[in-house]
């Protein structure tokens, strides 16, 4: 009988959440989901000296704004917690006891001194089954002397017993059959006396049985801790248990060359973090893709395509449709370069998707910063009619500002180039013709309009302009038309009026 699929993804709270580890944790989830099964959020917080106060609730948060909620999670519960390594001591230092008694892992008690000389008198020094028999452990120390040690209080590791010339296979979804040898292997602490704590191997593979993980999906640079790992489940006799690794490629710097690192989003102006963090010791502000304008939608449609292709042509994903598409076949083994430039053009694409009165809602901040107080409803039609112009909703302004404040100066090249001598007097005529319609919708507008131009014989394209120049400021924005009938007929002649009143005529005319 097949397990239920269950994945986990693992942070250290130790700073922001990388994006690199967003993009992990969003692969985790869609497989989960796919597979009908269990995502869980667990925090590996058994590094005391690196833990950063924060780090936790950011990774939380992060994860609630793109979207991607956990099935269990230090703050929601589920029947295999604790879910912070930190809180389950108890439980290591059981499986810990376990390997010793069948002498599958023993004790060290080698000073740092002590291993410090062997680095200098060994050229690449390894502590392993060519050098344990020399150094100072259970292996090597009467067991009276190894409880006077224990009794005295002296601080010591626990080694995992690594036995040489021996194949270890990894099987992973993506890279295949990966066979190390473990004479390449090296002895490596699982457990720390001196704050009762495991390292990161043996708790994530204590972890992972008792939690009941049957997928293993991590970055590649996790790779080379599969071999132990294997290793571990072997000693415990977990091999029945044992999940399927999955070991993700990496994301490169956009030039390609090498991971990607925050150096590089201050280098070249893009966020590497899901939400702006404030360093407590430093004061350095960090930015984020929320508070840089990113909807989180298209944040997860940008990360899913770096790494796994779905086969066809189509870019635009929903969160379901993703879920639905995606495999770990067609997952690269190589590093995906990071193109922070296809990132704004996905938030452009969501921000067309997303329903004017939502993006209304979210440009209220924008508005108040500049002293505008207007209808939501007046708001949504403005934003609809210049939101395909735009990658990010704080860049409406820019593109919409003359539907809130009539313009108090003109575009001196437009001027220069559009006001002619008959400027004022044609557009005088026109404000005659605008104050006839009573319709004043645009379709109404532009055919009256249209029609009093080709019966003068007037230049379509300099009327037009200079029209658009009196409304707006600049020869910029939507359809004419949308323009004037959403500002509504009196502010539209009263605009052409000032700008009669205000624009000069060129010398040269």
């Amino acid at each position: 009988m097949s397990r239920r699929t269950r994945v986990r993804f693992a942070p250290s709270p130790t700073g922001p959440l990388h994006i690199g580890g967003v993009r992990t944790a969003l692969y985790n989830y869609l497989f989960s989901k796919q597979q009908g099964g269990d995502f869980i959020l667990r925090i590996e917080d058994t590094d005391s000296a690196r833990f950063v106060p924060g780090a936790e609730e950011y990774i939380q948060e992060a994860f609630d704004w793109l979207g991607l909620p956990y099935d269990e999670s230090p703050s929601k519960g589920g029947k295999f917690g604790p879910y912070r390594q930190s809180e389950r001591k108890d439980i290591y230092k059981k499986y810990v006891g376990q390997l010793l008694e069948n002498g599958t892992a023993y004790m060290a008690f080698d000073t740092p001194e002590e291993l410090n000389a062997k680095r200098n008198e060994t050229p690449n020094f390894q502590y392993d089954a060519t050098t344990r028999l020399h150094m100072r452990n259970s292996l090597t120390l009467p067991a009276e002397a190894v409880e006077e040690l224990i009794g005295n209080g002296t601080q010591y590791v626990v080694r995992i017993k690594i036995e040489p010339r021996i194949d270890i296979t990894v099987n992973d979804l993506i890279r295949g059959e990966v066979v190390i040898n473990s004479s390449v292997l090296d002895d490596k602490v699982i457990y720390k006396s001196a704050d009762e704590l495991p390292t990161y191997h043996l708790a994530n593979v204590v972890d992972d049985h008792l939690m009941e993980i049957t997928h293993v999906i991590r970055g590649e640079e996790w790779l080379p801790s599969a071999p132990l790992h294997v290793w571990l489940y072997r000693s415990f006799g977990w091999e029945d248990t044992m999940p399927q690794f999955v070991h993700l490629p990496l994301l490169l710097k956009p030039e390609g060359n090498g991971k990607l690192s925050k150096r590089d989003g201050d280098r070249l102006g893009f966020p590497v973090f899901p939400l702006e963090w404030k360093d407590r010791q430093s004061g350095e502000v960090s930015s984020g893709y929320r508070e840089s304008g990113y909807l989180p939608q298209a944040v997860v449609n940008f990360l899913a395509l770096l790494g796994w292709n779905p086969g066809t042509e189509q870019e635009i994903f929903s969160l379901y449709e993703l879920v639905n598409a995606f495999s770990f076949d067609r997952c690269s083994k190589s590093g995906a370069k990071f193109d922070f430039e296809k990132a704004k053009w996905f938030n452009h694409k969501y921000i067309q998707k997303t329903p004017d009165d939502i993006l209304a809602e979210m440009f209220k901040p924008v508005l108040t910063e500049n002293n505008i107080s207007c209808g939501q409803e007046y708001v949504a039609k403005v934003i609809g009619l210049v939101k395909e112009r735009v990658n990010f909703v704080k860049e409406l302004w820019g593109q919409a500002s003359f539907f809130f404040i009539a313009p108090t100066s003109y575009d001196e090249k437009a001027v220069k180039k559009r006001w002619k001598k008959e400027t004022p007097a044609q557009l005088t005529e026109l404000i005659s013709v605008l104050q006839e319609i009573d319709d004043f919708s645009s379709e109404n507008q532009e055919k009256t309009v249209m029609q009093w131009i080709e019966t003068n014989n007037y230049p379509l394209g300099n009327v037009m302009n200079t029209f658009r120049l009196a409304v707006v400021g600049e020869c910029k924005g939507p359809h004419m038309f949308d323009i004037s009938a959403l500002i509504g007929k009196q502010e539209t002649i009263g605009r052409l009026r000032k700008a009669i009143q205000e624009v000069p005529v060129a010398e040269s005319d």
